[in-house]
C-alpha cells in the first residue's frame, strides 16, 4: 500500500533555511534601540577628550556607510569616490561659515542645495554606465573634486580651512547632537530601504535589465539613489567640519572613499544594521590596534582578511522582507 506524503509547504522567497536563534535576535527591531542606548551611554564610561573625539569620528563613519549603502547595498552602483560629496558637505559649510560669519546649523541648508546639484552633476553622465566603468569613473570624479579643492583659493588651497564654527562649545553636547542627528540619519536610510523606491532600487541591483522590462526607469531610480547618498555624504561633511574645525584635501582621498565601501562590504551590503556595525569596526578598530604601533594597520588587515573568509556575506547580512520567520 502506497504511502501518501504531506505536502511540504512551499518556501518563501528570500529565505535559505531554518532561522537560528542569533538571526531571531538580529532581525529584533529593540537591538538598534539597544545600540542607540550603547552610545548615549558611552560617555558615562570615558568621557576624555580623546575618547570624544573617536566616538564622534565614528558617529559620522557610521553617517557615511548609511549614504554610500543607498548607492551601493541597495542599488548595487559601485561608487570609488564617494569622499567628493563629503568634501562638497565640508567646504560648502566651512567656507560659508568662515567668510560670511554664519552659525554651522545656518549653512546646512545650502548644502543640501549643493549637494543635491553635485549629485546630479556627476551621476547623470556616469549612471549610464555599468559595473567596472562606472567605478572607474566614480574613482575619476572623486579625485576631481579633491584636486579642485586643493587649488582653488576660496577652499584655502592644500592648508585649507580653518576656524570653522562648531554646534556648541561643549564636546559631550557635539557628541550627543551628532548622535541623534546620525541616528536619525540611519533610521531615515532604513526606512528609504522599505518604500516602494527603495524596492525598485533592489530591482535594479539584481537585475537590471530585467527591472526596465517590468516598466522601472532604472535610469531615475539611479540617479535618485546617487543624489540620496550625496545628501547623506554631504551632511556628514558638516558634521565633519564642525568636529574638526579644520579641513583640506587629505581629509578626502581615495583611502576614505575605500575605507567606507570596505565598511559596507564588511557589515553586510544592504543591510542598514549591518553597515551600521561595519563602520564602528572600520573606525573603532584602528584606535584599539593602536598599542601595536607601526604593525596596526597590519595587524588591521590581517583581521579584515580573515573577517571577509569567514563571513563572506558581511557580519549582518541583509534578510529580505519575503524571508521565513
Amino acid at each position: 500500500m502506497n504511502e501518501t506524503k504531506a505536502p511540504e509547504a512551499p518556501r518563501k522567497i528570500g529565505a535559505k533555511g531554518p532561522r537560528t536563534r542569533l538571526s531571531r535576535l538580529l532581525d529584533n527591531r529593540w537591538v538598534g534601540l539597544g545600540g542607540l542606548l550603547i552610545a548615549l551611554l558611552a560617555p558615562f564610561v570615558n568621557a576624555t577628550p580623546y575618547a570624544l573625539s573617536v566616538m564622534t569620528s565614528a558617529a559620522i563613519f557610521v553617517m557615511l556607510a548609511s549614504g554610500l549603502n543607498i548607492v551601493v547595498g541597495y542599488t548595487g552602483l559601485l561608487d570609488l569616490g564617494y569622499a567628493a560629496f563629503f568634501a562638497v558637505g565640508a567646504y560648502t559649510s566651512g567656507v560659508l561659515a568662515t567668510r560670511f560669519d554664519l552659525p554651522l546649523l545656518a549653512t546646512i541648508p545650502a548644502v543640501l542645495v549643493v549637494t543635491v546639484i553635485a549629485g546630479i552633476v556627476i551621476g547623470a553622465p556616469t549612471l549610464r554606465l555599468r559595473s567596472d566603468y562606472l567605478a572607474i569613473v566614480t574613482l575619476g570624479f572623486g579625485e576631481i573634486i579633491r584636486i579642485t579643492a586643493n587649488n582653488l583659493p576660496v577652499t584655502g588651497g592644500p592648508s585649507g580651512i580653518y576656524g570653522i564654527p562648531s554646534l556648541t562649545e561643549s564636546p559631550v553636547v557635539f557628541y550627543y547632537l551628532t548622535v541623534l542627528i546620525v541616528a536619525v540619519a540611519v533610521i531615515g536610510a532604513s526606512r528609504l530601504g522599505r518604500s516602494r523606491l527603495g524596492r525598485a532600487m533592489r530591482f535594479v541591483r539584481e537585475d537590471e535589465d530585467a527591472a526596465e522590462a517590468t516598466g522601472v526607469h532604472t535610469y531615475r531610480v539611479k540617479l535618485a539613489a546617487y543624489i540620496a547618498g550625496a545628501v547623506w555624504g554631504g551632511l556628514a561633511g558638516v558634521l565633519f567640519a564642525g568636529h574638526l574645525s579644520a579641513i583640506s584635501p587629505n581629509s578626502f582621498t581615495f583611502l576614505q572613499s575605500a575605507l567606507v565601501l570596505m565598511a559596507v562590504v564588511l557589515g553586510g551590503m544592504g543591510s542598514v544594521p549591518g553597515v551600521v556595525l561595519g563602520a564602528i569596526v572600520i573606525s573603532l578598530l584602528p584606535e584599539l590596534l593602536r598599542e601595536a604601533a607601526d604593525y596596526r594597520f597590519f595587524v588591521f588587515g590581517v583581521l579584515l582578511i580573515i573577517v571577509m573568509l569567514v563571513r563572506p556575506q558581511g557580519l549582518w547580512p541583509a534578510r529580505s522582507k519575503e524571508a521565513l520567520k
